[in-house]
């Protein structure tokens, strides 16, 4: 690309608070904000083509984050979510069979009832017309490319990134500049994994003293199903089959609105067979009973994935930092046993919102609030993760049958007694260093896809709507080359190209036949930004960095 100099100068936008992903997290802290400061100047930018377009989960949602910011959202005609969970089934499967599990044995706070299921991205939407009604600026397909510094080290505000570069740098007809957001606070809501705060975790040192963070990848599916078959509220989660028991995991399938069905999977990416593919686990498990019996005569209409943080209470980062915090799953507030995640990113929302209100109203401006950081634990957010802190643990050191039971019974004692056998465990390892070398696993052999049930990735992502300019540059990018073909080969079979639910990896051969002259190939513009790749590469050799603006899936109900 032209040398820096060259380029013409970024306009600058001046705001009390940026904000960075218009997910659950940065609405609800901008509305948050405006409620309690009217005069505060809140800015969000968003890097999918609208708000909503890259939002993806399953879900379930408790109310209680809405709950909080519009305590009568219930009676909006045009609220985002309208059906409750009326029935909640419970499975451990086997290859052919089902065995439920009985409610009363389940923990109180792995109860469903009076939740809602539905679509986040729909509710994201719903929260950005709250948010724009009471003054926040909103702007979708920009993304966020650059932390801005002040000469004290301070996060002053984000830059977004170049348009109109052409894959070999050059700047093309249709180059636009991109432009500073400066704040004096700035608020990282990117979700898991998301390419600044990597870079403010290190800059930081804000995951020190804290656990390894971990991680799962979510596939999701929104089927329409025969309307005979359609229990609205109904929902299942399930775990074990297809999966072996060293590998965690699990399904659900919802129940929602308008004879519509969402079935998704999620594989801990702890993993360590690198044959595994967790798609193609995915498309297994639809074949059972418990999902083939709802899905079959339906027909599959979305479709897209997403990496999810499972590393809990013991893996939340340091929120705060000179000029800003990490909010949401920016900062790893998901609740794995619950399957949950949307509350408490609304809920940090809130909270930091409430603790930079009054340090605007004192005047202060790119120092660090660690109120945020001093109180997250106290409060419902902190609450909520610590009695769940060893469920991930435990599963991944005894494995399914033993780990699930064992953590039934934490989270038993925990709500009981206020306490825990295990005191606080640790997760061990990162997942990108859980993977076994090749010649040490059995290959997993996945079955074609019917067609029926069961799909290839590359019809999927075309469900998902996933759209990027083809000329831009690569925005996967290996720090090393040769690593894909010289080390990851060899060694794992280069898992990149099962990993990925979206078929952007592949490994070509030259001469087909004799599997000679191995080439690595990414398919970008297939990218469903899940991240993925950069989380479980086990030489750590991919940084996921975002496209330009606009790119990526376009999510319609999910």
């Amino acid at each position: 690309m032209a040398e820096a100099q060259e380029l013409p100068a970024r306009e600058a936008m001046e705001y009390d608070v940026v904000i960075v992903g218009a997910g659950p997290a940065g609405l609800a802290a901008a509305i948050r904000l405006k409620q309690l400061s009217p005069d505060t100047t809140v800015v969000v930018v968003e890097k999918g083509s609208e708000v909503g377009a890259h939002i993806l989960s399953g879900v379930v949602v408790d109310p209680i984050g809405l709950d909080r910011l519009f305590p009568d959202w219930r009676k909006e005609d045009d609220r985002p979510l309208t059906v409750e969970v009326h029935e909640d089934k419970f499975f451990f499967l086997g290859p052919k069979g089902a065995l439920r599990l009985p409610n009363f044995a389940m923990p109180k706070l792995l109860d469903n009832h009076g939740k809602y299921v539905g679509s986040l991205g729909n509710v994201c939407r719903w929260l950005a017309g709250r948010a724009e009604a009471l003054g926040v600026e909103i702007y979708p397909g920009f993304a966020a490319s650059e932390v801005l510094y002040d000469d004290k080290g301070a996060v002053v505000g984000i830059a977004t990134g170049d348009m109109g570069v052409g894959r070999e740098g050059e700047v093309k007809a249709s180059f636009t500049r991109g432009m500073e957001l400066r704040g004096r606070y700035t608020l990282f809501a990117e979700g898991a994994r998301g390419s600044l705060t990597k870079g403010l975790l290190t800059k930081f040192g804000l995951t020190e003293g804290r656990d390894f963070q971990k991680y799962g990848i979510g596939i999701k599916e929104l089927w329409q199903v025969d309307p005979a078959k359609h229990r609205p509220g109904a929902i299942q989660h399930t775990f074990g089959w297809p999966l072996n028991m060293n590998t965690g995991g699990g399904s659900f399938l919802y129940h929602i609105e308008d004879n519509q069905v969402v079935v998704g999977f999620v594989v801990h990416l702890n993993y360590d067979n690198p044959t595994l593919s967790p798609f193609d686990e995915f498309q297994r498990f639809k074949t059972h009973p418990v999902a083939a019996e709802t899905l079959s005569g339906g027909k599959r209409i979305a479709y897209g994935a997403r990496a999810i943080t499972e590393g809990g209470y013991q893996s939340v980062p340091k929120l705060t930092f000179p000029g800003g915090a990490l909010i949401g799953c920016a900062a790893g507030f998901v609740n794995v046993p619950r399957i949950k995640g949307s509350h408490n990113a609304m809920l940090s929302g809130i909270l930091a919102a409430e603790k930079l209100a009054p340090a605007l109203e004192a005047g202060r401006s790119h120092d660090e609030v660690v109120e945020i950081e001093n109180e997250w634990r106290a409060g419902d957010i902190g609450k909520d993760l610590k009695k769940v802190r060893n469920v991930k643990p435990l599963w991944s050191k005894f494995g399914t049958a033993i780990g699930v039971g064992l953590g039934g019974l934490d989270m038993w004692t925990n709500e009981l007694f206020g306490f825990s056998f295990f005191g606080t465990l640790k997760h061990g390892k990162p997942d990108y260093a859980t993977l076994k070398h090749i010649s040490e696993v059995k290959p997993i052999v996945y079955p074609k896809p019917d067609g029926k049930l069961t799909f290839d990735k590359l019809s999927s992502v075309f469900l998902s709507n996933t759209n990027h300019e083809e000329d831009q540059p690569v925005h996967l990018k290996l720090k090393d080359p040769s690593i894909p073909i010289a080390k990851n080969l060899p060694e794992y079979g280069e898992p990149a190209r099962l990993y990925c639910p979206a078929g952007v990896y592949e490994v070509v051969y030259q001469d087909e036949v004799n599997k000679r002259d191995p080439k690595f190939v990414i398919n970008a513009q297939n990218c469903v930004h899940c991240k993925t790749c950069d989380i479980k590469d086990p030489s750590q050799n991919i940084n996921w960095t975002c496209p330009e603006g606009g790119g990526g899936p376009n999510y319609a109900n999910m």
